[in-house]
């Protein structure tokens, strides 16, 4: 039997189906025609896709505030050995910690000048004494005057700044003020009377992870680019410096981005670019916001003096662990422990000394080191604060006039004899601790001159050449006193004592259990 008029029935049958099904769903032409035996349509079918979101009215609004920044700088002459300096490392302050994390961050980068906001630029100078090129990031204005916003790292070391905006007009700037510890600086366009379209900061602490956010900026030197994203996370430490508390987002960002805004949909700044974490130095989708509410205040005193002021406590600070808090009878391991008190500052001078941990500033809890450098560098000199302090099994509260923050990051030294010669008196073993000790040379505590690599104090990073000086805030200068120490711990039922430890000219604290070895 021939089935191919079955056959052709029933595929006839289907596409008319699928035809009427298309006319249902809105998906229309202006009707269906019959030629023959197969349906044709009179116009092409077209879907009616959903209305996306889109980007183009922030962009649109913003877009003139964001500028390119140019800076040149008057190099001396120097012997040209044949190679051109591109690992951007030369425009870095002097600060070990800032260099690794520019390292390690593309900051500037390392990788045959594979720089985050920095252009690698040939930094070679021929003798003539002439500005040349030698930094390229992005900026933004925050007034109808001209002021404009970029990072430190991008200007630090120029002496001449040319700020490109939106519609391609380059107009000569003055920088106004840095803050390296933010890695924040502000420049000033004078606009010949002429106002400028500027941007205002958001609140930042109305942003949520998975917020869409949009960055604008220069990378690559390409000019105003746009690229879309949302936050990915908040208060990241990236060891960067006291005051980290950057926000991550996934928009796409690269060298040349540096000092640009990252705004809401609102059109607000949420963040300024400053950092990217890449292997390669190009985008991987991980970048690093310095938040509104950290710039807003930082510009704020820039614009003012130039320079910003913060409070100082003066002391040299550590995180507390489980196993410190345990030995201090602390119900959890948050706020800052009191490695030092520097003589000659104010946390002294009010009474705090080492062994204290920092738990509130005027009614603030305070759950890490940072947090606490970042709530007093919030604070102006000269203002009085309350610090409550975890002391002795119990909360004091002192009342401390704040400092200036010094221009180095110097800490302070010690007068503790960290720096031991040779001790000629015989060493004694602490068993149960996995230490051998001594007498230190003037009496004051006792020096470490061997570790069992198999004990806890190994495993704490105690090494041979530390001084121990005091256990539970009660000093040390004989095994005698450590083994009434850890006696008088294990009586009050601690599971833990906290040893103070001087090593090249600064103190930390360690916890060891009690009767461990």
């Amino acid at each position: 039997m021939n089935n191919a008029p079955n056959s052709h029935s029933r595929t006839r049958k289907r596409l008319m189906a699928a035809v009427a099904s298309l006319a249902v769903v809105g998906t229309v032409g202006a009707g269906m025609l019959a030629t023959g035996t197969a349906p044709v349509l009179a116009d092409a079918v077209r879907v009616e896709a959903p209305q996306m979101p889109s980007f183009a009215d922030v962009v649109e609004h913003v877009s003139p505030a964001v500028v390119s920044v140019k800076v040149k700088a008057k190099l001396q002459p120097t012997a040209d050995d044949g190679s051109d300096n591109q690992d951007g490392f030369d425009n870095l302050p002097d600060n070990p910690q800032l260099r690794r994390f520019f390292k390690e961050f593309r900051g500037f980068g390392d990788q045959g000048g594979q720089q985050f906001g920095m252009r690698p630029f040939n930094h070679r100078n021929h003798g003539n004494g002439e500005p040349r090129p030698v930094a390229q990031g992005s900026g933004f204005f925050i007034s109808e005057d001209g002021y404009l916003v970029t990072n430190n790292h991008v200007v630090s070391e120029g002496s001449d700044f040319t700020v490109v905006t939106n519609d391609g007009k380059e107009l000569d700037a003055k920088l106004i003020g840095t803050d390296p510890r933010t890695d924040l600086a502000v420049l000033k366009v004078d606009g010949g009377g002429n106002k400028f379209t500027y941007v205002d900061f958001a609140d930042d602490s109305k942003i949520r992870i998975g917020d869409w956010v949009v960055a604008v900026g220069n990378p690559f030197g390409l000019g105003g680019t746009v690229t879309a994203g949302i936050v990915s996370a908040r208060g990241r430490d990236i060891g960067a410096g006291p005051y980290d508390d950057f926000i991550q987002i996934d928009a796409s960002v690269n060298r040349g981005n540096s000092g640009g805004p990252t705004f809401n949909l609102n059109g607000q700044v949420i963040g300024i670019n400053t950092a990217i974490f890449s292997p390669s130095g190009g985008s991987v989708g991980i970048a690093f916001d310095i938040p509104a509410s950290t710039a807003k205040q930082v510009v704020q005193d820039l614009m003012k003096s130039g320079s910003v002021q913060r409070g100082w406590l003066g002391v040299e600070i550590q995180p507390v662990t489980s196993d410190i808090a345990e030995s201090l009878g602390l119900k959890s391991d948050k706020g800052a422990l009191v490695s030092s008190a520097q003589d000659a500052g104010p946390g002294k001078k009010a009474g705090i000394t080492a062994g204290d941990v920092i738990t509130q500033v005027d009614g603030k809890d305070i759950d890490s080191p940072k947090e606490l450098a970042r709530t007093i560098g919030g604070y102006s000199p000269g203002k009085s604060v309350d610090v409550t302090v975890w002391r002795d099994g119990k909360s004091e509260t002192v009342k401390v006039d704040l400092g200036t923050l010094p221009a180095s990051d110097k800490q302070a030294s010690n007068d503790d004899n960290s720096k031991q010669s040779a001790p000629a008196a015989k060493p004694d073993t602490l068993a149960d601790l996995g230490l051998t000790v001594t007498k230190a040379e003037k009496g004051k505590g006792l020096v470490v001159t061997d570790v069992d690599p198999d004990s806890d104090a190994a495993d704490r990073g105690i090494q041979p050449g530390d001084v121990i000086t005091s256990i539970n805030s009660n000093e040390v200068n004989t095994t005698d006193d450590v083994s009434k120490a850890m006696t008088d711990a294990a009586k009050a039922g601690r599971k833990a004592v906290l040893m103070q430890i001087t090593r090249d000219d600064s103190n930390r604290f360690v916890a060891l259990p009690v009767g461990k070895g």
